[in-house]
């Protein structure tokens, strides 16, 4: 069975509608439907009832459905497998959103390869709505995020809250301004934004990537919501100063993983992680690369 079928099936499934998940396939809609009738013909029988609302699983479906998500990890697995380059014995894919990159799990990386050193790796970064389905599908094995979503056969933990201060590059400026900048940090951070600055509704620009906003704080100047952990080595260089007295807001981050990998590897992975969020929060961490 054409396994570009099955992925479809499943986004269906998770989007209840056509539509939705033709977006986030990038295809038209035309092409989802072709799609499900197509495997509705292999099946020989209907696993969608469409409605004005969207489709539901027909109990044929319903039994689908498990075995689609167990071929796609099955077909995910094999991928990997195969593509284990030729003196490794296992290839480990772990990933994370933007903002916890830099400082972090860009450290974390050498850390596992000192550890697992028959063990590849491959490095990903993505939104936490597509690492979570790719994790479902098997295609992530371990990821790092502020919103896991609970699915089956993933395992969530929570390592550490990331405390979210203000900071500038005014030493003389005690709020916002016309220079604030304002980073997406989700949908908790915008409900703190709007209940703590009300008349900053629509703020000048805004940006969605934190570490993409340190680069343009420096070079632009202003202040902006960052996490303490990234900008503590501008704040000890007097790049950037913190803005005292100040609403804080904080996001816990987790560590999410498959229950598929093997142990050695997961709990090693997890090990170092703990290690390097340790070593972040304390301030042991390497200079970074602008120092």
């Amino acid at each position: 069975m054409d396994i570009t079928l099955i992925k479809t099936f499943l986004e269906v499934v998770n989007t209840g509608n056509f539509v939705t998940a033709s977006e986030r396939l990038f295809v038209s809609q035309s092409a989802v439907s072709l799609r499900i009738k197509s495997l509705e013909e292999n099946l020989g029988l209907p696993v969608f009832i469409r409605n004005k609302s969207g489709v539901t699983l027909t109990p044929a479906g319903t039994q689908f459905l498990r075995y689609a998500q167990t071929l796609l990890q099955l077909w995910e697995e094999a991928k990997q497998q195969v593509a284990v380059p030729e003196g490794y014995k296992d290839i480990l894919v772990v990933a994370g959103e933007y903002g916890l990159w830099s400082r972090l799990l860009i450290r974390w990386l050498p850390l596992m390869e000192e550890e697992m050193h028959d063990v590849a790796f491959r490095a990903e970064v993505a939104r936490p709505d597509r690492l979570t389905r790719q994790m479902v599908e098997g295609s992530v094995d371990i990821a790092v995020l502020y919103t896991p979503q609970i699915r089956p056969n993933l395992h969530v933990e929570k390592l550490f809250e990331d405390e979210i201060v203000l900071v500038t590059t005014d030493p003389n400026n005690n709020g916002l301004d016309q220079s604030y900048i304002y980073v997406d940090w989700g949908e908790e951070f915008g409900a703190f934004h709007a209940t703590h600055f009300p008349e900053y509704k629509h703020p000048r620009t805004t940006f969605d990537i934190g570490p993409i906003t340190v680069n343009y704080l420096l070079n632009k100047g202003g202040s902006a919501f960052l996490p303490k952990r990234l900008v503590d080595p501008l704040l000890d260089a007097g790049h950037v100063y913190l803005v005292k007295d100040f609403p804080q807001f904080s996001l816990p981050v987790h560590v999410v993983w498959r229950d598929q990998i093997k142990i050695e590897l997961i709990t090693t992975a997890i090990n170092t992680l703990k290690l390097t969020v340790e070593k972040s929060l304390s301030g042991k961490l390497p200079p970074p690369y602008w120092q």
